[in-house]
């Protein structure tokens, strides 16, 4: 398992076994000092070393006179939420390594912090086997306890649901695309729910035929490596809503014939991180058997240069018959996108969710903390409600109308691309998309299914350093935002 086992106690953190203890806490005095009353020494020992409490920050302690265990404090601030306990809990067991068990106490925390901080815990620990020989670094805790009254067994079991959604989405982007093609990942797929109540059909390169799947044939069709279409469904008695979900799976991205200049093609094995956060939300909506059908499209293809490539001009007839006129090569996210899209609206589900690494310039918009969201109004307004209940950053932007005509291609139904033109990138591209979801009953002129789209292009890789519970490296972007979506206003 590659993040920490979770454990609970009532018991008091400084009778705990562990072989280090860490503490939660805001700035020294006011409400502070009530929660210092069991540890004699301490707080003259954190003011000794300048323990100032600010969020996040991490400081090693001797305070012989409450414990002879190894002790570290992180601060929380001054007036901490359920995402200052999670971030602190993720940073102090990020950074505090080369103890086998720790235990977490934060006194004076609820029930809701607590369980944040045993999220921020499995979110902070966690860790990637690698290639690397030689000497093992330190590694980070196999097993975290958490002390508090008001943790149940649900808790941590949510927690580590949480976790293992967020670990399987790193695993899986950090794996090099060499072990990692269409088939590999759809193989991986099948995999990682073969123990749980979800349903699984692969379509190989033969049935996308047969089935008319021409936008995700067409950007898989410069490789050797044909493209995969999967199909996953968690559908469980008594369901009484149907959530699709659809992710863009490009296991490595060139730019195809549209070539990417060298740095910019470095990473791009993270690129079908929007088709492994289908895979992980769907697993843990069967982990945590919530009584919502939920269904995931993994658009999977492998966007090479080759004889076979696309070529800058050509058209693409995608499911259901709408043509694209492919100017860049590159902007292939939204062609294998399409295709899902058109696939899931089939099904009339009660709202469609697609995520996607899909524009950098989402990352010119707003930075590489905040999600950029699109949709319908009231499924983006429950989708950004869901993201504040558990801390994650996103940020609604237009579908502007006046940008409709951009899309008109003179020989096709639509362009794929602006060339030449970076205006409103990431518009376009929402814009391009919203034409393939379907409506809610086969009327022509019935309303479209609501919908929601996730542009992770700028959260879905942490280039700069670590924060909080998030290592450099993939982040696991907007699965814990899906997952609480899915779950309703209730978790």
């Amino acid at each position: 398992m590659p993040f920490p086992e979770l454990a609970r106690s009532s018991e008091p953190l400084r009778d705990s076994d562990a072989d280090a203890l860490i503490l939660l806490l805001p700035p020294l005095g006011g409400p502070a000092a009530a929660e210092l009353n069991g540890w004699p020494g301490l707080e003259s020992a954190l003011t000794a070393i300048g323990f100032t409490g600010a969020a996040g920050s991490v400081s090693r302690v001797s305070a012989p006179e409450s414990t002879s265990s190894p002790l570290a404090v992180v601060g929380t601030g001054p007036s901490p939420d359920a995402g200052a306990y999670r971030d602190a809990a993720g940073a102090a067991i990020r950074t505090i390594t080369g103890f086998a068990t720790i235990a977490v106490g934060a006194p004076g925390a609820s029930g809701e912090h607590l369980r944040a901080t045993a999220e921020g815990a499995a979110l902070g620990g966690y860790w990637f086997e690698g290639y690397k020989t030689g000497a093992a670094p330190k590694r980070r805790a196999s097993t975290v306890t958490v002390h508090g009254d008001a943790l149940t067994d649900a808790d941590i079991a949510a927690a580590a649901a949480v976790a293992d959604a967020v670990a399987l989405v790193k695993d899986l982007v950090a794996i090099p695309a060499e072990w990692l093609g269409p088939a590999d990942l759809a193989a991986r797929a099948v995999d990682a729910v073969a123990q749980l109540p979800v349903d699984v059909t692969v379509l190989d390169e033969k049935a996308l035929a047969e089935g008319g799947y021409g936008g995700i044939l067409g950007v898989g069709q410069g490789s050797v490596r044909p493209p995969r279409l999967v199909r996953l469904d968690y559908a469980p008695t008594g369901a009484d809503r149907h959530i699709a979900l659809v992710g863009k799976g490009i296991t490595f991205d060139t730019g195809g014939l549209s070539l990417k200049p060298p740095a910019s093609m470095v990473g791009m094995k993270y690129d079908m991180c929007g088709a492994a956060t289908v895979l992980a939300v769907v697993r843990a909506a069967a982990l945590l058997r919530l009584p919502v059908r939920v269904t995931g499209w993994m658009c999977i293809a492998d966007n090479m240069p080759s004889g076979s490539a696309i070529r800058p001009g050509d058209v693409l007839r995608t499911l259901g018959g709408t043509t694209v006129e492919v100017l860049n090569t590159d902007a292939e996210g939204r062609l294998v996108l399409a295709d899902g899209l058109v696939a899931a609206s089939r099904e009339q589900p009660d709202v469609i969710v697609d995520v996607a690494t899909l524009t950098g310039a989402i990352t010119v918009a707003l930075g590489t903390r905040h999600a950029g969201v699109m949709g319908d109004d009231e499924a983006v307004a429950r989708y950004l409600a869901a993201a504040e209940r558990v801390g994650e950053l996103a940020w609604p932007l237009p579908l502007p109308a006046h940008m409709e005509d951009e899309l008109d291609s003179p020989i096709a139904d639509l362009l794929n691309a602006k060339v030449g033109d970076p205006a409103g990138g990431s518009l376009f591209a929402g814009l391009f998309l919203q034409r393939f979801v379907g409506r809610v009953s086969e009327d022509d002129d019935s309303p479209r299914i609501p919908w929601v789209h996730l542009d992770i292009a700028g959260v879905g890789m942490n280039k700069g350093a670590a924060y909080g519970f998030t290592d450099k490296g993939p982040t696991g972007a907007a699965v814990r935002s899906m997952i609480a979506y899915i779950a309703g206003e209730e978790s």
